[in-house]
This record gives C-alpha cells, structure tokens and sequence, in this order.
C-alpha cells in the first residue's frame, strides 16, 4: 500500500515512521509512506504557500497554487484527502474501507485553512477525526496513517489482533490480564485462569458487550440494541 502525505512540515513525520508496527510495515515493504513538502510547490523565492484572505478577516489562508503545484508534481495515489473539520468522520470502518485498497493520499491544511478552490477541484472528499481543532493535519494525518497500516495483511504479528479490536465489531474490548495472577490484592478473574477456551471466549465477548453498554451506548444503538443471545451471555456472567 502507497501512502502520500503533503505537509508544510515534513520532518515530523521521520520518527513516526521509524517507530511501531508502521515502522515494520515500511521495512518489510508492505507500506509504502511518501512525504512531500507542499513548499516544493511554491513559485517564490521565499517558498511562500499561504496569505491574506480577500475580504479581511484573522490569519493567513494556504494559496491554490503551490498545493496544486505540490500534488500535480508528485502524482499521488487516489482518493486525496483533505484533513479538516467538515469531512466524512474517520472511524475503524473507514480505516477497514481504506486497507483494502492500493493506496491514498493525505493534504494537511495548516493555518486557518486552505483556498476553497483546493476543496473544489484538488482533493476527492474532507476527512475528519473529531469535533475539535487543531494546528494542523499532520497529526490527524498520523492518526489516519497508522489506523489503516495496522490494517494491511502482514503488518501486525498477530492477525486475530486487529480482529478482536475495540469497534472491529461494533463494540469496545474486552479487558486485558497479564502476569502477576494478583497484584496489590486484585486478582486476575478465575474465568481466565481455568484453561476453558470456549468459558474464556464467552466471557471476553460478554465483557466487551456490559463495556460498551456502561461507556459507550451510542455504538450499542448503532448495531441495532442487543440480541436475545447478547442478554443470555449477559446473564451467564452476571453482567446484565
């Protein structure tokens, strides 16, 4: 998979890709991370790519032309998204959605946005992570990155990882034990301890359903409320 991300401040992103299971993904060629910096774009000598907005008004906004420049010159791979507060949400089915393709591209904006005209002719759709703002999208765009390569077949060790995770099925996690068996007076539960694979695998599905109801029962509402079977194993474990 080929990653291209466009930013006024490529160096951010060298230590993370030198780190974690995207760090592994590049090495092993699985993912491919391109990092261009939009200044490449840019027509002065000063490597200009932001200035007043027409109208007046606070801070700067980010040129067409050296963003155009930057993308035309490195022919990223399709869809581009732009990283910004009124796009699609960016959730782990979108991140499914994308590791199944080829590849992607990533624009950060940077001061108090970018020329409407990038969003109109540039990039292919807007992708938020939240409501909430930043200083730019690069840390969104690391977000998004490493999200979909954990993803990509072969970049995590363990492949059940990524399928047991918190929103792989529409529910947070189960809770995690390792060693000591006790710690401070808190034990680890019996049910994991017992060597009764198929009691362990009911338990884990039954806590992650009575965690997502208690924390977060918007999701529980997504998937339709619970099965009649969902309430069943909620009762075996007393957890209703």
């Amino acid at each position: 998979m080929r990653v291209d991300v466009f930013t006024i401040f490529p160096t951010m992103f060298r230590e993370f890709l030198d780190f974690g299971v995207i760090s592994r993904g590049v090495e092993q060629g699985r993912l491919v991370v391109r990092v261009h910096d939009l200044r490449a774009g840019a027509g002065d000598p000063h490597r200009s790519v932001d200035d007043a907005p027409f109208g007046g008004g606070a801070g700067m906004v980010m040129m067409p032309e050296p963003l155009f420049n930057a993308v035309e010159l490195a022919n990223p791979p399709r869809p581009l998204f732009l990283l910004g507060p009124a796009g699609r949400r960016f959730d782990q089915s979108m991140a499914r959605e994308l590791a199944s393709g080829e590849g992607f591209s990533l624009l950060c904006g940077r001061y108090e946005g970018v020329d409407q005209r990038v969003r109109d002719h540039l990039v292919d759709e807007e992708l938020s992570l939240g409501d909430f703002v930043l200083a730019g999208g690069e840390v969104g765009a690391m977000a998004v990155i490493e999200a979909v390569g954990r993803l990509v077949p072969g970049v995590l060790g363990n492949v059940l990882s990524a399928a047991e995770d918190s929103f792989s099925h529409g529910l947070l996690e189960y809770p995690h034990y390792t060693r000591p068996a006790e710690f401070r007076g808190w034990p680890v539960p019996d049910v994991l301890l017992s060597g009764d694979h198929g009691r362990v695998e009911r338990w884990r599905k039954a806590q992650a359903l009575a965690r997502t109801v208690a924390l977060r029962p918007d999701l529980v509402d997504a998937r339709g409320g619970l099965s009649d079977e969902e309430r069943s194993l909620l009762d075996e474990f007393g957890l209703s």
